[in-house]
């Protein structure tokens, strides 16, 4: 019988829940923060969204202040992080229940299912993972889904070929080393999301590009 290898232990992202905003904008300026908000526009009709690992909560506020009638859910590993999102969610933070939990081994809650999510969204998150972690994690997801269903995504992305590809290798490398040394993470290799969403039943229906492709923000759906 063949033996599951040992789960990497989870980082410890509590350390930078304080200067992670400065940290992101010193690095890429407001890129990923733009790439957080490329499609706030799609989530204008959802009530009930699952937030995945929002750091300290930026995307998560500007959802809740373009949608005043959703509920979030967020769920993170670092217990900081996630109170830097209440407080980042000031007067809405009402609207906002959190729940720390490794999301490699996170069981929703039946609940907090029980409408079914229409908003997914996992910012810079997904690169915390190898790519069976987030293809177990997609199918966990896919099953707490009402129809139509959008899932938002942000992450990093090794471009195939040309400059895009020379810019990206040796600073992903140099971002997984980074983050290495300050939270633990034992990951080092971007995993292949799409094929993950793609198998828990997910399709992608559009997607932005930015930095020659370094950068790519994703809205996937469930119909």
């Amino acid at each position: 019988m063949n033996k599951q290898p040992p789960m990497k232990k989870l980082a410890d992202f509590d350390p930078l829940a304080a200067p992670y905003r400065w940290m992101e904008y010193f690095s890429f300026g407001p890129m990923l923060q733009r790439c957080r908000c490329a499609f706030l526009g799609r989530t204008a009709g959802a009530r009930n969204a699952l937030v995945l690992g929002d750091g300290d909560g930026r995307f998560t506020r500007g959802l809740l202040t373009q949608n005043p009638s959703v509920r979030v859910h967020a769920v993170d590993g670092s217990p900081a992080m996630l109170r830097a999102l209440l407080h980042r969610a000031g007067r809405d933070a009402s609207r906002v229940v959190t729940e720390q939990a490794d999301l490699r081994e996170w069981v929703p809650a039946p609940d907090l299912e029980q409408a079914g999510y229409d908003l997914i969204a996992s910012h810079f998150f997904l690169d915390c993972l190898t790519t069976d972690e987030v293809r177990t994690l997609a199918a966990k997801v896919r099953d707490t889904t009402a129809p139509g269903a959008v899932w938002v995504i942000s992450e990093f992305l090794v471009p195939p070929k040309g400059f895009g590809k020379l810019i990206a290798v040796p600073l992903v490398a140099s971002l997984y080393w980074s983050f290495a040394q300050l939270t633990g993470l034992e990951v080092r290799r971007l995993p292949d999301h799409a094929s993950a969403l793609q198998s828990a039943g997910f399709t992608l229906v559009e997607q932005r590009k930015r930095l020659f492709g370094l950068l790519v923000s994703e809205a996937w759906t469930t119909a």
